[in-house]
């Protein structure tokens, strides 16, 4: 679990304050990993700078891949001596999973895709803070960092993976675009749903899961000010995450994880696309997430798979089903006497 964590408004400006008994000398950095959007803007001007740090910025435009975090290791080594003195990311879930697999592989040999699994890392990371600035994916509380890798799309899963310090200001998440609110909120919504009706389930994820799903639904279903959405949405996301930090998730991120590495898919909007079609699976919460849609007027891309060769099904539906634990705690140990290939071919024929 995170150690550390500031809620509330305006409590970005507390950074500084934060870092500065974390840094061991002048010549030992902190490496800022921020979203390339704030570039140029205020976000970006308020970050408390001293000695040597530096700020990277990084797009978010695609889903976060081993060789780019190799990359930025790399970079950081080459630049500096030695280890900074921590990594620092601000954005949202793609920036979160970077800055958390970079400080893992700065004190870690090889690259990033040797430690896509579980319980791969043997040497803590760097010291590293998390700060959203979109709500929803939960990468700012769980363990794992995903990422796009040579043959799979998979986390790094880790207990070196978790934050050392989390800073939640609502205010960050000003400016966001409806469509991305939905979508990454969504990704929330959906992990609540997949985390309490699994077959994972226990007293510790159920205490979470039921309080995100009570927030996501005031915030999507209710009557609340803006203000109240973004605080509310942000808590959501934060207890989600820890809903599946003790459990998993299940059908819909199992299968999004295959449109993301077939078609560089993003995730909230992945997530979206297949459970839409899993009242099989989850017939409540699809109503219930078709609700959603309705009251926002959130219109999803059709025809996303209609092109995808014989040989992408085959790809896609491969990544999918090789996340054993998200369809054992979605069906149980007998997953594949329900799970086919040909079902799943014929859920992503309908997107």
């Amino acid at each position: 679990m995170v150690p550390r964590v500031i809620f509330g408004k305006g409590s970005f400006d507390q950074l500084g304050e934060i870092l500065l008994p974390k840094r061991r000398h002048a010549e030992a950095p902190f490496i800022f990993l921020v979203d390339d959007v704030f570039e140029g803007r205020e976000l970006a001007e308020r970050i408390p700078l001293l000695f040597n740090d530096r700020i990277i910025f990084v797009s978010a435009d695609e889903e976060p891949k081993t060789d780019q975090v190799d990359a930025l290791v790399e970079k950081v080594r080459d630049d500096y001596g030695e280890l900074p003195s921590g990594i620092v990311g601000i954005g949202g879930g793609t920036l979160m999973d970077l800055a958390k697999a970079v400080s893992i592989l700065l004190t870690n040999k090889g690259g990033a895709s040797q430690y896509q699994g579980w319980d791969l890392v043997r040497q803590p990371s760097v010291y590293h803070v998390g700060i959203p600035t979109i709500s929803g994916t939960g990468a700012e509380v769980s363990r794992t960092t995903v990422l796009l890798g040579p043959e799979k799309k998979l986390g790094i899963n880790s207990d070196y993976t978790t934050f050392d310090q989390v800073v939640l200001d609502p205010d960050l998440t000003q400016g966001v675009s409806k469509e991305q609110w939905f979508y990454t909120g969504m990704d929330c919504y959906i992990h609540c749903i997949e985390s309490l009706q699994g077959t994972y389930l226990n007293a510790f994820s159920q205490s979470y899961g039921e309080k995100a799903l009570d927030l996501c639904k005031e915030v999507y279903l209710g009557d609340i000010s803006t203000e109240e959405s973004r605080e509310k949405l942000m808590m959501a996301s934060w207890h989600g995450g820890m809903s599946i930090a003790y459990s998993q998730v299940g059908v819909a991120h199992a299968m999004s994880y295959g449109l993301g590495f077939v078609l560089g898919v993003r995730h909230g909007i992945g997530n979206c696309l297949v459970f839409q079609h899993l009242e099989e699976f989850y017939p409540e919460g699809v109503a219930t997430f078709k609700e959603m849609q309705k009251k926002h007027g959130i219109v999803m891309p059709k025809g996303v798979c209609s092109d995808l060769t014989d040989d992408q099904f085959h790809t896609m539906i491969s990544v999918a089903m090789g996340m054993v634990p998200l369809w054992e705690n979605a069906l149980g140990r007998h997953w594949r006497e329900v799970v086919t290939p040909d079902k799943l071919e014929g859920i992503y024929r309908k997107i």
